[in-house]
């Protein structure tokens, strides 16, 4: 069927374009949160209510990626993606200019539906076009591109704020976008193995719920949305943490840390290749244990050692998401896009719900309650991987 193998130039060139992309969108995603507790001074606003400008942005992303989702069925992949990337860029240099909060948030609701364009349909692009062999190691060089996108985001973000101000950090966020996607629309090849449908609203719907009737997928549903509600939880308000005594770090050195995301890009890879050789469910449980392991591990007060849990949690999740992720296109066995959609439903409102519970437990209680509520996420996520059947293991 010509599908897509690894060691061929055409793997190679697929593998950084998607790079790329998930680059871009997660650099643009999470620019805001290295800078929430300028926020908060800066815009006289609470932590809870600074968060919205990542929470509300994911909110919109979740909701709109079931129906990017179901339109990429009709309008293609590469179209639709080049669509999201291309807006995103604009958006992000239109986000420095505004003169309010509530301003910025608009712009950012607006830029979360732009986002949607990307994550599902490359999750799907590779569903498709991929050698079932070489579908895991692939997924996993995508998600590594969202990690280092994240991580250069928050340290360009951290740094340009302290030099100048988060206005300059945006403008040269955005502009850099835009020449990124150039090489993403020049790189990616077309689709051969997508099949597109009438846009009928009554089929996408039915489809829409077969995906929620499985009980496999809703548990890999469920167990998105906790990963990513912990994760999103702990990198929203460790700034606040290390920014005030007795720390008192820079932007700049607290944007540095989060060069921990690095371990990403080895972890969502090594995760994909352990996974086909020893079973999805056991290596999704471990990279679950390592991010308990790790959030734990923060509540030591020593700079050192937090920084140490940051970097353990942040291989675990990278290494989890890679596999629930790919599971979700390896279950499916129709419309690819919706069921990945779906998974990302889940995955970003839980980056929404966590991320602002997160900042009224943080308020109440301090960075133990940030930990308790991450620790109640990991150990129902944990149960969740275990009632998964073990016919689906492999």
């Amino acid at each position: 069927m010509n599908y897509i193998q690894r060691g061929t130039p055409e793997f190679s060139r697929t593998n950084w374009a998607l790079f790329a992309a998930g680059f871009i969108t997660f650099m643009n995603l999470y620019i805001t949160q290295p800078i929430l507790p300028l926020f908060s001074k800066e815009f006289d606003v609470s932590p809870a209510f600074a968060s919205l400008s990542l929470s509300l942005t994911t909110f919109s992303l979740a909701v709109s990626l079931v129906i990017v989702g179901s339109l990429s069925e009709a309008w293609g992949r590469k179209r639709m993606m080049t669509i999201s990337i291309f807006t995103a860029s604009i958006l992000t240099l239109a986000i420095a200019f505004s003169p309010t909060f509530e301003v910025l948030l608009v712009l950012r609701i607006i830029q979360g539906v732009a986002f949607a364009g990307l994550p599902a349909i490359a999750m799907a692009y590779l569903g498709e076009e991929m050698n079932s062999r070489d579908l895991g190691m692939a997924m996993g060089l995508y998600i590594s591109g969202n990690s280092v996108g994240g991580l250069a985001g928050r340290i360009i973000m951290g740094t340009l704020t302290d030099l100048f101000n988060w206005q300059v950090g945006m403008i040269c966020i955005g502009v850099l976008s835009l020449l990124i996607s150039i090489y993403f629309v020049t790189a990616l090849p077309q689709s051969k193995h997508f099949k597109p449908q009438k846009l009928q609203l009554g089929s996408l719907t039915s489809s829409l719920f077969s995906h929620l009737k499985d009980t496999t997928l809703l548990k890999l549903y469920g167990i998105g949305f906790l990963l990513m509600a912990s994760f999103v939880t702990l990198y929203n308000y460790i700034g606040f943490k290390l920014l005030a005594p007795p720390y008192s770090l820079s932007t700049t050195i607290v944007g540095g840390i989060f060069i921990v995301y690095l371990v990403g890009t080895v972890s969502s890879t090594w995760f994909g290749n352990l996974a086909n050789k020893h079973g999805r469910q056991r290596i999704l449980l471990s990279g679950i244990a390592l991010m308990l392991i790790g959030s734990l591990i923060t509540l030591n007060s020593i700079l050192f050692l937090k920084i140490i849990g940051i970097t353990i949690l942040t291989f675990g999740f990278f290494g989890a998401h890679s596999i629930a992720s790919s599971w979700v296109s390896y279950r499916a066995k129709h419309d690819r896009a919706q069921a990945s959609s779906l998974y990302l439903f889940f995955y970003y409102f839980g980056s929404s719900v966590g991320g602002t519970a997160g900042g009224f437990l943080w308020s109440k209680f301090g960075w133990e309650g940030v930990i308790a509520l991450i620790t109640f996420f990991l150990l129902i996520s944990f149960v969740l991987v275990i009632l998964l059947k073990a016919r689906n293991k492999k």
